[in-house]
Protein backbone atom coordinates (compact mmCIF):
# COMPACT_ATOMS: atom_id res chain seq x y z
CA UNK A 1 0.00 0.00 0.00
CA UNK A 2 2.84 2.40 0.85
CA UNK A 3 4.61 1.56 -2.42
CA UNK A 4 1.41 2.31 -4.36
CA UNK A 5 0.84 5.61 -2.57
CA UNK A 6 4.43 6.86 -2.99
CA UNK A 7 4.56 5.86 -6.66
CA UNK A 8 1.11 7.39 -7.23
CA UNK A 9 2.20 10.74 -5.75
CA UNK A 10 5.47 10.77 -7.75
CA UNK A 11 3.66 9.97 -11.01
CA UNK A 12 0.96 12.54 -10.25
CA UNK A 13 3.55 15.25 -9.60
CA UNK A 14 5.53 14.36 -12.73
CA UNK A 15 2.50 14.28 -15.03
CA UNK A 16 1.08 17.52 -13.63
CA UNK A 17 4.51 19.17 -14.01
CA UNK A 18 4.66 17.97 -17.62
CA UNK A 19 1.14 19.30 -18.23
CA UNK A 20 2.29 22.76 -17.14
CA UNK A 21 5.11 22.97 -19.67
CA UNK A 22 4.66 25.26 -22.69
CA UNK A 23 5.47 22.31 -24.97
CA UNK A 24 2.65 20.16 -23.54
CA UNK A 25 0.26 23.10 -23.66
CA UNK A 26 1.01 23.86 -27.30
CA UNK A 27 1.17 20.33 -28.68
CA UNK A 28 -1.29 18.45 -26.45
CA UNK A 29 -3.49 20.49 -24.10
CA UNK A 30 -4.67 23.18 -26.52
CA UNK A 31 -5.33 20.82 -29.48
CA UNK A 32 -7.19 18.42 -27.19
CA UNK A 33 -9.32 21.24 -25.78
CA UNK A 34 -10.21 22.47 -29.28
CA UNK A 35 -11.08 18.91 -30.30
CA UNK A 36 -13.28 18.56 -27.20
CA UNK A 37 -15.21 21.69 -28.25
CA UNK A 38 -15.50 20.36 -31.81
CA UNK A 39 -16.73 16.93 -30.67
CA UNK A 40 -19.24 18.45 -28.24
CA UNK A 41 -20.53 20.84 -30.90
CA UNK A 42 -20.76 18.07 -33.50
CA UNK A 43 -22.87 15.96 -31.13
CA UNK A 44 -25.13 18.89 -30.25
CA UNK A 45 -25.74 19.72 -33.92
CA UNK A 46 -27.54 16.38 -34.26
CA UNK A 47 -30.49 18.01 -32.48
CA UNK A 48 -29.63 21.73 -32.47
CA UNK A 49 -28.21 23.18 -35.69
CA UNK A 50 -27.80 26.61 -34.07
CA UNK A 51 -24.45 25.81 -32.42
CA UNK A 52 -20.89 26.40 -33.57
CA UNK A 53 -17.42 25.98 -32.17
CA UNK A 54 -14.56 28.36 -32.73
CA UNK A 55 -11.36 27.17 -31.14
CA UNK A 56 -12.23 26.02 -27.65
CA UNK A 57 -15.48 28.03 -27.53
CA UNK A 58 -18.90 26.46 -28.06
CA UNK A 59 -21.52 29.10 -28.94
CA UNK A 60 -25.24 29.21 -29.54
CA UNK A 61 -26.08 31.06 -32.75
CA UNK A 62 -29.66 31.66 -31.59
CA UNK A 63 -28.96 33.51 -28.33
CA UNK A 64 -25.19 34.16 -28.33
CA UNK A 65 -24.48 32.19 -25.14
CA UNK A 66 -21.03 30.61 -25.21
CA UNK A 67 -18.84 28.42 -23.06
CA UNK A 68 -15.08 28.44 -23.30
CA UNK A 69 -13.46 25.15 -22.36
CA UNK A 70 -10.49 26.18 -20.25
CA UNK A 71 -7.63 24.25 -18.69
CA UNK A 72 -9.04 22.23 -15.84
CA UNK A 73 -12.31 21.71 -17.70
CA UNK A 74 -10.97 19.53 -20.49
CA UNK A 75 -10.76 16.29 -18.50
CA UNK A 76 -6.98 16.12 -18.71
CA UNK A 77 -6.38 16.56 -14.98
CA UNK A 78 -8.86 13.79 -14.15
CA UNK A 79 -7.19 11.57 -16.74
CA UNK A 80 -3.79 12.30 -15.17
CA UNK A 81 -5.10 11.14 -11.79
CA UNK A 82 -6.42 7.92 -13.35
CA UNK A 83 -3.24 7.23 -15.33
CA UNK A 84 -1.10 7.81 -12.23
CA UNK A 85 -3.21 5.39 -10.18
CA UNK A 86 -3.16 2.70 -12.86
CA UNK A 87 0.59 3.01 -13.45
CA UNK A 88 1.29 2.89 -9.70
CA UNK A 89 -0.81 -0.23 -9.16
CA UNK A 90 0.96 -3.60 -9.43
CA UNK A 91 -0.36 -5.15 -12.64
CA UNK A 92 1.01 -6.29 -15.98
CA UNK A 93 1.76 -3.69 -18.64
CA UNK A 94 -0.89 -5.26 -20.84
CA UNK A 95 -3.55 -4.66 -18.18
CA UNK A 96 -2.23 -1.17 -17.44
CA UNK A 97 -2.50 -0.18 -21.11
CA UNK A 98 -6.02 -1.61 -21.34
CA UNK A 99 -6.97 0.28 -18.15
CA UNK A 100 -5.48 3.56 -19.37
CA UNK A 101 -7.16 3.36 -22.78
CA UNK A 102 -10.58 2.34 -21.47
CA UNK A 103 -10.32 4.80 -18.59
CA UNK A 104 -9.39 7.62 -20.96
CA UNK A 105 -12.50 6.87 -23.04
CA UNK A 106 -14.71 6.73 -19.93
CA UNK A 107 -13.41 9.99 -18.44
CA UNK A 108 -13.41 11.90 -21.71
CA UNK A 109 -16.82 10.52 -22.68
CA UNK A 110 -18.30 11.78 -19.43
CA UNK A 111 -16.51 15.08 -19.92
CA UNK A 112 -18.23 15.54 -23.30
CA UNK A 113 -21.56 15.01 -21.52
CA UNK A 114 -20.41 17.55 -18.93
CA UNK A 115 -19.58 20.20 -21.55
CA UNK A 116 -22.90 19.72 -23.34
CA UNK A 117 -25.01 19.84 -20.16
CA UNK A 118 -23.17 22.92 -18.93
CA UNK A 119 -23.69 24.57 -22.32
CA UNK A 120 -27.45 24.15 -21.98
CA UNK A 121 -27.59 24.86 -18.23
CA UNK A 122 -25.84 28.18 -18.87
CA UNK A 123 -28.51 29.17 -21.37
CA UNK A 124 -31.23 28.26 -18.91
CA UNK A 125 -29.93 29.66 -15.61
CA UNK A 126 -26.49 31.13 -14.91
CA UNK A 127 -26.58 30.40 -11.17
CA UNK A 128 -27.43 26.75 -11.77
CA UNK A 129 -24.66 26.65 -14.38
CA UNK A 130 -22.10 27.98 -11.88
CA UNK A 131 -23.20 25.55 -9.17
CA UNK A 132 -23.17 22.57 -11.54
CA UNK A 133 -19.83 23.62 -13.03
CA UNK A 134 -18.03 24.22 -9.74
CA UNK A 135 -19.54 21.49 -7.57
CA UNK A 136 -21.63 18.82 -9.26
CA UNK A 137 -19.52 18.09 -12.34
CA UNK A 138 -16.18 18.39 -10.54
CA UNK A 139 -17.31 15.71 -8.10
CA UNK A 140 -18.86 13.52 -10.80
CA UNK A 141 -15.73 13.54 -12.96
CA UNK A 142 -13.53 12.54 -10.02
CA UNK A 143 -16.09 9.92 -8.97
CA UNK A 144 -15.86 8.58 -12.52
CA UNK A 145 -12.08 8.31 -12.12
CA UNK A 146 -12.49 6.42 -8.84
CA UNK A 147 -15.13 4.06 -10.25
CA UNK A 148 -13.10 3.35 -13.40
CA UNK A 149 -10.03 2.61 -11.26
CA UNK A 150 -11.95 0.32 -8.90
CA UNK A 151 -13.62 -1.54 -11.78
CA UNK A 152 -10.23 -1.92 -13.45
CA UNK A 153 -8.76 -3.39 -10.24
CA UNK A 154 -11.74 -5.72 -9.90
CA UNK A 155 -11.30 -7.00 -13.47
CA UNK A 156 -7.59 -7.70 -13.07
CA UNK A 157 -6.68 -11.39 -13.02
CA UNK A 158 -5.85 -12.78 -9.57
CA UNK A 159 -2.29 -12.05 -8.47
CA UNK A 160 0.17 -14.64 -7.26
CA UNK A 161 0.76 -14.43 -3.50
CA UNK A 162 4.52 -14.04 -4.02
CA UNK A 163 4.01 -10.85 -6.02
CA UNK A 164 5.42 -12.14 -9.33
CA UNK A 165 3.70 -13.59 -12.37
CA UNK A 166 0.54 -15.64 -12.57
CA UNK A 167 -0.15 -19.35 -12.91
CA UNK A 168 1.47 -19.47 -16.35
CA UNK A 169 4.79 -18.70 -14.64
CA UNK A 170 4.40 -21.70 -12.34
CA UNK A 171 3.10 -19.66 -9.44
CA UNK A 172 0.01 -20.42 -7.44
CA UNK A 173 -2.86 -18.05 -8.15
CA UNK A 174 -4.67 -16.75 -5.10
CA UNK A 175 -8.14 -18.13 -4.66
CA UNK A 176 -9.81 -14.81 -3.81
CA UNK A 177 -11.41 -12.78 -6.54
CA UNK A 178 -10.31 -9.42 -5.15
CA UNK A 179 -6.86 -7.90 -5.09
CA UNK A 180 -5.55 -6.43 -1.88
CA UNK A 181 -3.73 -3.15 -2.13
Amino acid sequence: MVRFFVLFVILLAALFAFELTPWADRWFIEPWTVMLADISTWLVTWFDAEVESVGRVMRSLSNGFAVSIEKGCNGIEATIVLISAILAFPASWKHKIIGILSGFIAVQGLNVVRVITLFYLGQWNEKVFEWAHLYVWQALIMLDVLIVFLVWIRLLPAQRDGGGGGAEDGGAVSSGSSVLV
